[in-house]
């Protein structure tokens, strides 16, 4: 069973999932922008093909072999979002909506010959892991810039929103991963962070923001 809506389903799930693996119908249905009554029949479609658990008024929950459907569709994605930049000069805020055509392309020699030209990257323009071909996901331990403490130097590694929205506001302010930065002041009372890094010596930005640049410690 395999079209691009089961696909968008399945990949919509694994997205969705709490740390039990669980994810809720109307919260399915919510982000893929379809009513619940449709979301009720596709997902019990998806539990006859063997690919979620389903029980009636119970959380849904994908099966081993769901889930690495749903991980090698991301490693589409995210493989093609990486060949869109590093090979074809496309900003990190234009590629997603490219990725989410061709993650539906039924050839693995085509996304095998675009990991080996690129040397096998294991992770997106956006920090975000590349699951491997066998649909195994790498663990990503990352602090939230808003966690760090004043006076420390961290490197942005990933972002925990890829929006283009945010992505554009990075781009204004010359933020990219790999940058690193130095927190100057932590305001006590909205929790917004003062920080400098290469090019600017000092930057406000939200705590909205440090929310959403997931860091490592500055690599000596």
């Amino acid at each position: 069973m395999s079209s691009p809506t089961v696909e968008n389903y399945l990949k919509a799930m694994l997205s969705l999932a709490d740390d039990d693996d669980r994810v809720n119908v109307s919260d399915l249905s919510k982000a893929l922008g379809v009513s619940t009554p449709s979301a009720n029949s596709m997902v019990k479609k998806l539990s006859d093909s063997g690919l979620i658990h389903y029980e009636k008024y119970r959380p849904l929950q994908l099966t081993d072999a769901g889930r690495r459907a749903a991980a090698l569709i991301v490693r589409k994605h995210r493989l093609t979002e990486m060949f869109l930049v590093e090979k074809m000069g496309f900003g990190w805020e234009e590629v997603h909506p490219i990725a989410e055509q061709i993650e539906h392309v039924k050839s693995p020699e085509f996304f095998a010959r675009m990991d080996e030209l690129m040397g096998h990257p294991t992770t997106d323009p956006h920090g975000s892991p590349i699951p491997d071909p066998e649909g195994n996901i790498a663990a990503q331990e990352y602090a939230k810039l808003s966690e760090v403490s004043p006076g420390q130097t961290v490197t942005i590694a990933a972002l925990a929103d890829s929006s283009e929205s945010f992505l554009l506001y990075l781009n204004d302010r010359q933020l990219a991963l790999g940058i690193p930065l130095t927190v100057l002041r932590i305001e006590p009372f909205d929790g917004s962070l003062t920080v400098s890094y290469p090019g600017q010596s000092s930057l406000n930005v939200s705590k909205v923001v440090g929310d959403k640049l997931l860091v490592s410690p500055l690599e000596n």
